[in-house]
């Protein structure tokens, strides 16, 4: 399953995001999202856990608790469609 995660602190990077969640079960892969004219973190990352029911419990066990006194943002990730042209496709349509 993969999810989304979103408000960690700055100083959170790919390899402390995977240790954390490895606390909860098997991470098949972990990273936030960066930024690609500037190479920050955007903020936001996914993490892919291979077992679906570790993913789950992990949501309950760690959405909306706080680190570092930021409180973090843990859920199932939406499935993209395969268009990659939708933010274009939606300007399209409003004008």
């Amino acid at each position: 399953m993969k999810l989304f995660v979103a408000g960690f602190p700055n100083d959170f990077d790919d390899a402390d995001l995977k240790d954390m969640f490895e606390l909860y079960g098997a991470v098949k892969s972990a990273g936030f999202v960066i930024d690609r004219a500037t190479g920050q973190r955007k903020g936001f990352g996914f993490i892919e856990m291979p077992d679906n029911a570790e993913a789950i419990e992990t949501i309950g066990i760690l959405h909306g608790t706080k680190i570092k006194g930021r409180q973090i943002s843990v859920q199932k990730a939406e499935e993209r469609s395969g268009n990659n042209n939708s933010r274009r496709d939606n300007f399209n349509k409003r004008y």
